[in-house]
């Protein structure tokens, strides 16, 4: 009985590989194998079909859309009165973020407590800050509108809580050179 216990002992100690041929495919299941499968599985992700010579991947309009320029100049005239925007206009393409719902600070339109100390230090104070920034807002002159229709944007905002400001007049038509 002592003889059959020592053997059963053994048996628990030892591992499954025995001999050095099952060392090495145990060696190559564990390693090589998964090594391969990933390799397999990153080149089948990362090709993908690849456009040709012959196919729409060249044509010029394609090639155009590649090389295009990034951003591109827009030139303005700021005489023009038709391409002005109302200080309604400007309110809600860029004030409204945060004037609408109080952000930051900010504010609300129509607010009469809350303009009414703004109100006080004067249109111009209010346009000042409009165009250098103040606090949490950023400045805005240079920006996208132009100086008078961000003077606008300030008198409509002002009015709707509660200011009576005169809305600004256009700037004058630059004279013409043609003499």
């Amino acid at each position: 009985m002592s003889a059959s216990h020592d053997h059963d002992h053994d048996d628990a100690h030892t591992g499954p590989i025995k001999t050095p041929k099952q060392l090495a495919w145990a060696v190559l299941f564990a390693f090589v194998v998964p090594v391969v499968i990933i390799i397999m599985l990153a080149n089948y992700v990362s090709t993908a079909t690849k456009p040709a010579a012959g196919t729409g991947a060249l044509e010029g309009e394609a090639v155009a859309g590649r090389i295009a320029p990034v951003g591109h100049v827009e030139v303005k005239d700021a005489n023009d009165a038709a391409s002005l925007k109302t200080g309604e206009q400007v309110f809600q393409a860029q004030c409204s973020t945060c004037h609408a719902t109080g952000a930051l600070g900010a504010p609300k339109l129509g607010d009469a407590a809350a303009w009414g100390p703004r109100i006080k230090t004067g249109v111009e104070a209010l346009l000042n800050s409009a165009l250098k920034g103040k606090n949490s807002m950023p400045a805005q002159g240079g920006g996208e509108f132009s100086e008078f229709e961000i003077h606008r944007a300030v008198v409509y905002m002002a009015n709707q809580g509660g200011a009576k400001f005169d809305e600004p007049k256009a700037p004058a038509p630059a004279a013409s050179a043609a003499n």
